[in-house]
């Protein structure tokens, strides 16, 4: 069916949500409004599906969600006799709604479903599926994205987002199926009264707290650091789960945002709830300075990110994921080489795109560090490495650019619940040695050399996009550049290829999973990676830079970053 056909079929549905129903009246006539609302099913792969909320086959609604959760349930079936899901979801518009639909779709497939009476983060649904031995987990999430948006993120049994295998296969079996006719669905109450959905018991809840506890390094630091504390949990998910945390670690001085305290889906104050931008700390940042706050500290509305703001002078400094990833790698080592907990052969996982301080960190200490695809699936795929060698202790840290931090091997994403806790224990310990979180960094700069990271983001919105998107990669594969503002390219990666390429022509084999990533080193130790974003539309250019100072990193920085514009043509 072309967009119009389909657009007739729905206006012919008596649909179970009346929001629905009058989007699509309200776009009756209006071809481009119909178009991008039904010229395509919504992407399903490893990060699941997301997409803006409305009425059609590329919008996130109760028929996209069901469609994709009974591609699901088939395959679950088809693998398991007895398969059980695990299901939560966060604050945004609907996410309860959809995770009901969800579990709806599953129980009338005869799976056995787990769901979260109230919202709870990634890493509570990443940690539950493990505990209640689940084929698969559901978490309803648009982690930091606008408000329009939500999504549907399928976990494995071992925690992790599904991977490329996996997400194939499901969405082989979602597009055998028609949206209306194929879908079989249990209202959610019957469900409950049947024993087919039951809720997650607070027995759960409580291990999985625990469980992030026993990642402290240094029990006791906290209660008598007396650090000043403020959190924002930015409308979301964090609120219950990561104040709890800072309780039990004896931070008693914690001051919660009371504009971004409680669910709201709609961010009131923060249309992009990221703690990776300004504008969504701002009344955070407020309030720190009225109180004169210690460290600013906010999770995302999925509680998979946590990012900080750290007290210099009279105002407050916003440290990147990468800073927050170095300083927390360097804590965690300097820690458990003073206490004597350092495994034998330790690892710690970052991902292409993050900074190298990370290695040569690890280095210092003795530790491995690996380098994965972006995407924390990935590093959950080498907790699992260590694991199957029955050494998990092995693994001691995990972190991507992206404010994305795991210690422990309780869950198999991002959790920024222990990640606030390790953040709060390692501002306490500065804190005891009169130091805060930016002289300790200031301190690795001067030990291991300046290096600074960026990203900047290249938005394509609409049915285009991704086909603009597609020719810009494709563009620079058939024109590498050979050199980017006057320095040469020494070697290029192409992860998408396999293939590494010196500037001799020379090539050697990429070992990690094919992805759409192309990365070029610099002769003066610089690189830049181009790769388009798995979970929105929009092209991402991430800048690593290094230098001897602060002037020559940003020289480096603003013409590496002009030339790229230039050859990427945005």
């Amino acid at each position: 069916m072309d967009h119009n056909e389909l657009y007739a079929r729905w206006r012919s549905v008596k649909l179970d949500d009346a929001d629905l129903t009058t989007e699509l009246e309200e776009i009756s006539g209006k071809d481009d409004e119909i178009f991008d609302r039904f010229y395509r099913d919504l992407d399903f792969g490893t990060a699941g599906l997301r997409g803006v909320i409305g009425a059609g086959t590329n919008r996130m609604n109760i028929y996209t969600i069901r469609r994709a959760t009974q591609g699901l349930a088939n395959y679950l079936n088809e693998k398991s006799a007895q398969p059980v899901v695990a299901i939560s979801y966060d604050s945004r518009i609907k996410s309860d709604w959809f995770a009901k639909a969800a579990a709806g779709v599953l129980a009338a497939n005869g799976i056995q479903v787990h769901i979260y009476s109230e919202l709870m983060p990634v890493p509570a649904l990443s940690f539950a599926t493990r505990e209640l031995h689940c084929d698969a987990g559901i978490m309803v999430t648009a982690s930091h994205n606008p408000a329009k948006y939500n999504g549907y993120k399928v976990y494995g049994s071992d925690g992790c987002q599904l991977t490329e295998v996996a997400a194939d296969a499901v969405l082989a079996q979602i597009n055998s199926l028609d949206l209306f006719q194929d879908v079989k669905y249990l209202d959610f109450e019957e469900g409950l009264a049947s024993g087919k959905i039951a809720y997650i018991t607070d027995e759960v809840i409580d291990k999985f707290i625990a469980a992030v506890m026993a990642q402290q390094l240094n029990p006791g630091l906290c209660e008598k650091a007396g650090l000043k504390l403020v959190y924002s949990p930015l409308n979301g998910a964090g609120n219950k789960p990561v104040r709890r945390v800072l309780h039990e670690l004896g931070v008693r001085d914690v001051t919660v945002v009371p504009e971004q305290e409680h669910p709201d889906g709609n961010f009131p104050t923060c249309p992009f709830p990221n703690p990776e931008i300004k504008e969504a700390l701002s009344k955070g940042l407020e309030l720190s300075r009225s109180l004169g706050a210690d460290l600013l500290l906010a999770t995302d509305p999925d509680c998979d990110r946590v990012g900080i703001a750290v007290r210099q002078g009279d105002d407050y400094r916003l440290l990147t994921g990468n800073q927050v990833g170095a300083l927390l790698l360097d804590y965690i080592c300097q820690s458990r080489t003073a206490n004597g907990t350092m495994p034998a052969n330790p690892i710690a996982v970052t991902t292409i795109v993050s900074t190298k301080l990370a290695t040569v960190i690890g280095q210092s200490y003795g530790v491995e560090v690996r380098s994965v695809l972006t995407g924390f699936k990935y590093i959950g795929e080498q907790i699992a490495l260590v694991e199957a060698e029955n050494h998990p202790e092995r693994f001691i840290f995990g972190f991507e650019e992206s404010y994305g931090y795991l210690a422990g091997t309780h869950v198999r994403d991002k959790d920024a619940v222990v990640g606030s806790m390790l953040i709060v224990e390692m501002a306490s310990y500065y804190k005891q040695k009169n130091m805060s979180l930016v002289d300790a960094l200031e301190k690795l700069y001067s030990k291991f050399g300046l290096y600074c990271e960026s990203v900047a983001n290249f938005q394509f919105e609409g049915a285009q996009g991704m086909q603009i998107m597609a020719d810009m990669m494709e563009k620079l594969r058939a024109n590498p550049p050979k050199e980017i503002a006057g320095s040469p390219v020494e070697t290029r990666l192409d992860y998408k290829r396999s293939e590494k390429i010196a500037a001799d022509g020379a090539t050697e084999t990429i070992s990690l999973p094919k992805s759409n990533v192309l990365e070029y080193r610099l002769g003066n130790r610089c690189t830049a990676i181009v790769r388009p974003s798995g979970t929105e539309p929009k092209i991402k250019l991430y800048l690593s830079i290094v230098g001897d100072t602060q002037a020559q990193v940003d020289a480096k920085a603003q013409a590496i970053g002009d030339d790229m514009k230039k050859i990427l043509g945005v």
